[in-house]
């Protein structure tokens, strides 16, 4: 396991500086470089996170990556790509599953992190994640407050678009409120440009999406309740 990611880092540095047309298509043969190394190490990052979490084991590169051009309906004239790499290796679909899974973004400038979890679930899926975790309270305090969960995602759950109240249906004096008031079930753990570039850093980040296996397992539990009801 140890792909580097220098050539990408540099790349999308080189892109960040660069951000436009005329220079993409100069250095089109080292995007083309940089994203056939990245698809390797995603190739690579399947096959050993599905050591731990077998859900994953059918998954290609072509399932979980994103592409580098900018949304249509969202993009600035000015800055027409990502200056990212990111996938998402998820169960039944990859990037396009809403079951929990494992997000890994690659940023230069100590912006790259990893991500396990679901991000921005459908209302039905919402409310029914947030009923499992007030009827299983104290399963999911165990998964949380696990030594090693804490020790990479301590106080990490994604906190966008909170609630400031708890939501309708659940008493107001339930001592996991802060976790129904959450949008997205979703934690993260930060990664530093010299972190990305040690020789080890796929064992370590897939280390910290095992230690996260227990949440996506909790969480997913509810996903397969809903899609084989």
């Amino acid at each position: 396991m140890n792909q580097s990611l220098s050539g990408i880092i540099s790349f999308l540095s080189d892109l960040a500086i660069n951000n436009n047309r005329v220079w993409f298509a100069e250095n089109k043969n080292r995007y083309l470089q940089a994203k056939a190394e990245f698809d390797e190490i995603v190739t690579e990052m399947i096959s050993q996170i599905a050591l731990f979490d077998a859900s994953v084991s059918s998954l290609t590169p072509k399932d979980c990556t994103y592409r580098i051009y900018r949304d249509v309906r969202f993009r600035d004239k000015d800055t027409p790509y990502k200056i990212h790499f990111g996938a998402y290796i998820a169960p039944h679909g990859g990037r396009k599953s809403d079951y929990g899974g494992y997000y890994f973004h690659v940023q230069p400038g100590n912006q790259s992190f990893l991500s396990p979890g679901i991000w921005s679930p459908q209302p039905d899926v919402l409310k029914a994640l947030r009923s499992s975790i007030y009827d299983n309270y104290d399963e999911f305090l165990e998964i949380i407050n696990n030594a090693e969960f804490q020790k990479f995602y301590k106080n990490s759950f994604y906190e966008h678009e909170m609630l400031k109240k708890n939501p309708l249906g659940f008493p107001k004096d339930f001592e996991g409120a802060y976790y129904l008031k959450l949008k997205h079930y979703l934690v993260s753990s930060d990664l530093t440009d010299d972190f990305l570039l040690q020789e080890n850093w796929m064992e370590k980040v897939v280390e910290r999406f095992r230690v996260a296996y227990p949440l996506n397992k909790f969480l997913n539990y509810t996903l397969d309740e809903i899609h084989n009801s």
